[in-house]
C-alpha cells in the first residue's frame, strides 16, 4: 500500500508538471494556444476576433476536435491494454515525436507563425488529450485532475479551512493539503519551466516532457512488477 501511494505521488507530480509545461510552452511559442486546458482557447479566440484582424484566429477552435479525437483514442487504447499506464507511454512517445518534428522543421524563432508551428501544436494537444483521458478513466491513479487546476484549487481551499478548524487532530485534512501542494505546486513549476523553455527554444522544447513521460512510465512499471514479485 505504501509503495502504491508513492507511485500515485510520483505520477501526479510528473503529470501536473508536464501539463503545466506543455500549456505554457505552446502559449508562449505557438500563437497563444493552450494545449492542455483547451477551453482556454475559447477566450483567446474571442479576444483575437474582437481585437485583431488575424485571419488565423479560427485555428484555436481546431484544438477541440483534435482533443476529442484524442480522448476517444485514449478510451480505445485503454480498453485493449491491461497496463493502465500504457496511455502515458503513448503520450510520451507523441510528445517526443512532436519535439523531433519541431526541431527538424526548423521552428526555433517564436515570432514565426507558420504551418509547422500549428502542426506541432496540434500533436501536443493530441498528447494532452491522452493525459486527460487517463485522468478520467483512472481517477484513483492520481490525487486529482492533472491538467485543469480549478477543481484542485477549490479542494485545497476547503482542506485549508477544515485544517484551520481541526489543526493536526485530523490527519485526513493534512493529507489533503499535502495532495494539493503536490498538484498545484507541480503545475506551477511546469508552467514556469514551459514558459522559460518556450521563450528560449520554441516548440522543440516539447522534447523534454516527452522524455520525462517515458521515464515516468518505465519507472512506475518497474515498481508495479516489484510489488507483484
Amino acid at each position: 500500500m505504501e509503495e502504491k501511494q508513492h507511485n500515485i505521488w510520483f505520477v501526479t507530480f510528473v503529470l501536473t508538471i508536464i501539463a503545466g509545461y506543455c500549456d505554457a510552452l505552446t502559449f508562449v511559442a505557438a500563437d497563444k494556444i493552450f494545449s492542455a486546458h483547451v477551453t482556454g482557447n475559447f477566450i483567446v479566440f474571442a479576444y483575437q476576433m474582437i481585437k485583431t484582424t488575424d485571419g488565423d484566429a479560427w485555428i484555436k477552435l481546431l484544438t477541440f476536435p483534435v482533443y476529442m479525437l484524442s480522448v476517444m483514442a485514449g478510451g480505445w487504447i485503454s480498453a485493449r491494454f491491461a497496463n493502465r499506464h500504457f496511455l502515458l507511454l503513448c503520450e510520451g512517445t507523441i510528445l517526443l515525436l512532436a519535439g523531433i518534428i519541431a526541431y527538424f522543421l526548423g521552428y526555433i524563432d517564436n515570432g514565426d507563425i507558420t504551418w509547422p508551428m500549428y502542426l506541432v501544436t496540434m500533436i501536443v494537444v493530441f498528447a494532452m488529450g491522452l493525459q486527460n483521458a487517463f485522468g478520467k478513466l483512472y481517477a484513483k491513479e492520481t490525487f486529482g485532475p492533472t491538467t485543469m487546476m480549478t477543481g484542485n484549487v477549490t479542494q485545497f481551499a476547503l482542506d485549508i479551512r477544515s485544517f484551520c478548524n481541526s489543526g493536526f487532530k485530523d490527519a485526513a485534512f493534512l493529507s489533503g493539503i499535502n495532495k494539493g501542494l503536490i498538484t498545484l505546486g507541480g503545475f506551477l513549476l511546469g508552467c514556469l519551466l514551459g514558459a522559460w523553455t518556450g521563450q528560449l527554444f520554441g516548440l522543440p522544447g516539447i522534447l523534454v516532457p516527452g522524455i520525462a513521460m517515458i521515464i515516468c512510465y518505465y519507472s512506475t512499471r518497474s515498481s508495479a512488477e516489484d510489488i507483484k514479485s
